[in-house]
């Protein structure tokens, strides 16, 4: 991830830990737990508690975190991503609440089928955990892999949405 331009944080407490949520003149452009892999640097970035979009994004996951919550409405800021990172992140967003897909569902969605590990890869690097929701991308066998934020998370914020964890031949079927 790239930030060419100067970002504002803040951090809240939420169940599963602390929470930095950062933002650019353009929008939403990250949500870490505290201590995530790929993680940038935010010791340059200024602390605004009042910043509108830092505002908005702290009360609407709250309300998330709560179970009031299951869709997001902030303006994101993607474009710290290459080209092919942010048309992963993009289908990330087409995700359904409730809904898990692959890696490789995820690959044909973007019209890189062979591309099952650069979209890992992308997905792991997604900057705005939660509100762009890799969490509910699974192995191909239906196994939950990985997850920047802890797979202790994955597995919360999947109960949270109350995810149905489908085998590879449903996962298709999410995403077309």
């Amino acid at each position: 991830m790239k930030f060419d331009t100067p970002l504002v944080q803040t951090t809240f407490q939420s169940p599963l830990g602390p929470v930095i949520v950062a933002a650019s003149d353009q929008g939403l452009a990250g949500v870490w737990f505290d201590g995530q892999r790929h993680m940038p640097d935010r010791s340059t970035w200024r602390i605004d508690d009042r910043h509108p979009v830092l505002v908005r994004a702290v009360h609407q996951l709250s309300e998330y975190f709560a179970g009031r919550r299951t869709m997001f409405d902030l303006p994101l800021d993607l474009h710290g991503g290459t080209e092919f990172q942010q048309s992963v992140w993009h289908a990330l967003l087409r995700i359904p609440r409730g809904t898990t897909t692959s890696y490789g569902a995820i690959g044909s969605r973007i019209g890189k089928p062979a591309a099952v590990r650069a979209v890992g890869a992308a997905v792991g690097l997604n900057p705005i955990s939660v509100i762009v929701p890799c969490h509910r991308v699974i192995g191909s066998d239906g196994s939950l892999t990985g997850y920047a934020g802890g797979l202790d998370r994955k597995v919360a914020l999947l109960k949270l949405e109350a995810a149905t964890v489908r085998p590879q031949a449903a996962l298709q079927e999410s995403l077309i």
